[in-house]
């Protein structure tokens, strides 16, 4: 990351994370103290500006009901996959990074740089 400095986080993007971190103490892959200790991290990187926060535009919402219907038959996405890549397509982003194989299909489907 240190190459690409301004990388943005929206809400969904925090619930994620917050998620993600709850999901791994579910599957007792970590403990409940390093969830608590790698979202109090994940805060402090906020705080010192590694992530910019930025709203979710309004249009993202029915721009995630166009992608549903134009690519959900055919790439299997999911809701979340389609409101990530329709915020990043609202908010012009230059680049697109996931590790969920179906949003990055997405991604390269309306045309977003998913390489690092």
């Amino acid at each position: 990351m240190a190459g690409h400095p301004d990388v943005w986080i929206t809400p969904l993007n925090r619930a994620e994370v917050a998620n993600a971190l709850h999901r791994y103490v579910f599957r007792r892959a970590i403990s409940v103290a390093e969830a608590s200790a790698a979202w109090a991290h994940f805060e402090q990187d906020c705080a010192r500006g590694l992530w910019i926060p930025i709203r979710v535009p309004e249009t993202t919402w029915e721009r995630s009901v166009v992608l549903a219907r134009h690519y959900g038959a055919t790439l299997g996405i999911r809701t979340l996959d389609s409101l990530h890549v329709a915020c990043a397509l609202e908010l012009r982003a230059e680049r697109f990074w996931t590790f969920d194989e179906r949003q990055a299909r997405l991604a390269e489907a309306v045309g977003l740089d998913t390489n690092p």
